[in-house]
């Protein structure tokens, strides 16, 4: 069909194709079923019967863009690659399904220079793409293309003998590239990178290096049929030489494991389990002697019964509980959480008084690195007792806890029945890793099957699904940790006793890092303590320049990047035979070991005053962090937009900032029409991260009073509380982490509401110290401390007036009282 290829027009009809590359001399059929592509072959059968292939650029493709020859230049939803191939319309047929048979045979390939049109059918300019002619090295790369191809017939690779005897004629080299291309059933990408080589020679080099690798996996195929027939002889070799050795025992009167469900049955005596589990354990040994010891039913039954042995069912750690060694191990592990040690040595206490008592389930929840699981480890070494951590984030399968009934292939205990297998007491101290991160899906609910584990008037007979019977775990004193409680179910929540972990100040973080990180590093990293110092100026600027989290496990990595950094200088020096100086890492040689800082104090700029921007306080799971609220006016018509993912809850409260403001507006100096005239936007930046919650109700309505009265808010006061409709401030959870958040930027000022004294007055001295709360009960006592010229007064001064009537009225009462009693 290479006549008339000289007359083939500079525009054709493009007919996009699917999951084939088609190429010259290429003989098949296609099938058309949209309009738009069956308007394109009536096409080119009323004209010269000429029309232009190419294959769609797939999804899964996108990623090859950056080929030449996968270049794709025409849009959507003509993006067909640039190269492909002319073909002459042989005949068209209609089927019973609306479709249309069209049978094509390939011409030239060709390159698509732009889309002429798209409707009523696509249209493309073009050039034809010939090859060159022929050169020696060519005739030698077509020899051995036919060599290969002949190579793999006998593999059983469907090659027509029409098409072999067709190849051995054929001496150019373009077009043996292409017949060989067309029948190698290469993928998409593959094909089209044959078909857009535009060097003849170069096209066929790749469909050789094609076919060697189709050689390749053949012979790796046929090596592993050989590897499996010879491993099948193998083991049926074993199994008749197993089966004479059984008949030759059986001669000599001997029963094949009777020794060892002997021995078994010896270990299930002396374990001293409970009766009911002696009693199963003995049937299950009496069905093993039995069975054919090679069944996989004796396998299963010996495997049940090597993990009843092993179970520790009276093996306890001796444990003597000294009070003064208690708390010496706790402050050593720990610096500060006072309050928390204080409940740990009254829990301990306790044990000590009664041991008998089913205590509470302490559950230790906050943020990452602050040393929950540090302290479950540390209570274990006070109590003499082994410590076991097991993880549950993730676990979606109540057969993790539960454990797989035996008749499941590949059936094991739970977690805590394997656990006490490792562990080898029934006493342990187990820490459940991660308790607020469990999961459910269909395999049922591990949170559920908690229950029974961690109730102290059930766990004494808890049931796993793999042993059967009953085994004791109220002696395991069980800890739990978490990042946060909402996602701890109800049921599972109320067993346990939350004891909140906070983040820690910069003077603690500081302490702490001196006392334990920078020895242990030292250690960990082969140096020497007493060469190798860290200047408190220099932990103060990792601690604030290169960290910002509540715990401590960045800090960690990054003192250790430090002492890794000395250990190879000290190595390198060690191998120069230079003698070892003692050094001192300084806030300069830090920046240097560690690079730029990542974190500036001027973040927030405290100094500069702003029109329409709050700055509020958060709590997240990763501590506390500061917000800047935005608000901005434009001419509108009212409306409330609000950007940056806020969750429903912080939406609600953002709502009811603008009603309070509104409502007030006459109090706080503001024109009314401006609520109906201009729509307010506001955004909390770091767009990507969702947020949520009421305390920044408060941060809010102050960002909306600067915006409408145009009066500069103070950046260095942060303000956090819930509003009402009314302006009174509601309090809030989170108080330390959010006043170590505004200390963390420089913040020295914060308004809390008046309800949460209590949880201020429960924060270190040295934070309180460093720290000027204003505590607010109203909006007019926020706007106050924000504006330092305020010239109005709020709406709810009313509520004020009569909170100090009443006061006076308390104190008059109360003078009253105190003159009557003296």
């Amino acid at each position: 069909m290479s006549q008339g290829i000289d007359k083939v027009a500079d525009c054709l009809p493009l007919l996009p194709l699917k999951d084939i590359v088609v190429f010259p001399q290429m003989i098949l059929p296609v099938f058309v079923s949209e309009d738009i592509c069956m308007r394109a072959v009536d096409a080119a059968c009323a004209k010269d019967r000429f029309i232009f292939l190419s294959a769609f650029r797939s999804e899964i493709n996108r990623e090859h863009d950056t080929f030449f020859e996968l270049r794709v230049s025409t849009p959507p939803p003509f993006d067909v690659y640039d190269v492909g191939t002319v073909a002459s319309v042989m005949r068209t047929r209609k089927l019973p399904d609306g479709r249309t048979k069209v049978l094509i045979q390939g011409v030239s390939r060709a390159l698509i220079l732009g889309l002429k049109q798209s409707d009523p059918y696509p249209v493309v300019s073009m050039k034809l793409l010939l090859d060159k002619e022929i050169t020696q090295e060519g005739e030698a790369l077509c020899r051995s293309v036919k060599e290969q191809l002949e190579k793999i017939v006998p593999f059983g690779r469907s090659i027509s003998p029409d098409l072999l005897m067709l190849i051995e004629d054929v001496t150019d080299v373009g077009r043996l590239a292409n017949l060989v291309a067309s029948n190698l059933g290469l993928k998409i990408v593959e094909a089209q990178k044959v078909l857009a080589t535009s060097d003849p020679f170069e096209r066929l080099r790749k469909v050789h290096t094609l076919l060697l690798r189709e050689l390749e996996s053949y012979t790796s195929q046929s090596r592993g049929y050989s590897h499996s027939k010879e491993e099948s002889a193998k083991s049926q070799r074993e199994q008749y030489l197993r089966e004479q050795l059984k008949a030759l025992k059986h001669e000599l009167g001997e029963l094949d494991g009777k020794e060892e469900v002997e021995d078994l049955k010896d270990k299930i005596l002396k374990t001293g389990m409970t009766s009911e589990a002696q009693s199963e354990c003995l049937k299950q040994a009496r069905r093993l002697e039995r069975m054919n010891q090679d069944s996989s039913e004796a396998t299963l039954t010996r495997t049940y019964l090597e993990w009843m042995v092993d179970l520790p069912w009276t093996k306890v750690s001796d444990s003597k509980i000294e009070m003064s060694h208690c708390k010496k191990i706790l402050d050593e592990d720990h610096y500060g959480l006072e309050k928390i040690k204080d409940r740990i040595l009254e829990y301990i206490a306790v044990k000590k008084l009664n041991p008998d008592l089913k205590g509470p389930i302490l559950c230790f929840v906050g943020p990452p690195g602050v040393g929950k699981t540090s302290l479950g480890r540390s209570i274990a070494r006070a109590l003499g007792r082994k410590f076991v951590r097991i993880s549950l984030g993730g676990v979606r399968d109540e057969a993790e806890i539960r454990g797989h009934r035996r008749t499941y292939v590949g059936a094991m205990p739970g977690r805590i029945i394997q656990t006490l297998k490792t562990v080898g007491t029934r006493n342990p101290v187990m820490m459940l890793d991660e308790i607020d991160k469990l999961g459910a899906d269909y395999k049922g609910d591990p949170a559920s099957a908690l229950l029974e584990v961690l109730d102290p008037e059930q766990n004494h007979s808890f049931s796993d699904h793999y042993i059967s019977v009953p085994f004791d775990l109220s002696q395991i004193i069980f800890l739990a940790n978490a990042n946060r409680l909402d996602t701890i179910p109800a049921a599972l929540r109320d067993r346990l006793e939350i004891i909140e972990v906070s983040g820690y100040s910069e003077e603690e973080k500081s302490e702490i890092t001196r006392q334990y990180i920078i020895p242990k590093v030292i250690g960990q990293n082969g140096l020497n303590p007493d060469l190798v110092q860290f200047q408190d100026t220099a932990v103060n600027l990792v601690i604030n320049s290169y960290t910002r989290e509540s715990g401590l496990r960045s800090l960690e990595k990054h003192i250790a990047t430090i002492t890794r950094k000395l250990a190879r200088y000290i190595a390198e020096n060690d191998e120069k035979g230079k003698d070892r100086k003692l050094v001192k890492v300084t806030p300069k040689i830090a920046k240097e070991l560690l690079g730029e800082e990542r974190y500036f104090s001027d973040d927030h700029d405290i100094y500069k005053k702003r029109i329409g921007v709050g700055v509020g306080l958060a709590y997240t799971q990763a501590g506390g962090e500061i917000l800047e609220l935005e608000v901005t006016l434009m001419n509108g018509n009212g409306k409330l937009i609000l950007t940056g993912q806020l969750g429903d809850v912080m939406k609600e409260s953002a709502q009811t900032a603008l009603t309070c403001v509104r409502a007030l507006a006459k109090d706080l100096k503001i024109d009314a029409d401006k609520f109906t005239t201009q729509d307010i936007h506001l955004h909390v930046p770091a767009g990507a991260i969702p947020k949520d919650g009421p305390s920044a109700g408060i941060a809010i309505a102050v960002a909306l009073v600067s915006a409408f009265t145009n009066q500069y808010v103070s950046q260095d006061v942060a303000v956090t509380g819930e509003i009402t409709l009314h302006g009174r401030v509601l309090p809030i959870g989170g108080v330390r982490e959010k006043v170590l958040a505004a200390l963390r930027a420089g913040i020295r000022k914060v308004c809390l509401p008046d309800k949460n004294r209590g949880s201020f007055s429960e924060l270190p001295l040295t934070i309180r110290r460093r720290i000027d709360v204003r505590f607010v009960t109203k909006l007019d006592d926020v706007l106050k401390v924000c504006f330092e010229n305020n010239e109005f007064a709020s709406g709810s001064s009313s509520d004020g007036e009569n909170n100090q009537s009443r006061q006076e009225r308390t104190s008059k009462s109360v003078d009253n009282i105190s003159a009557a009693n003296g």
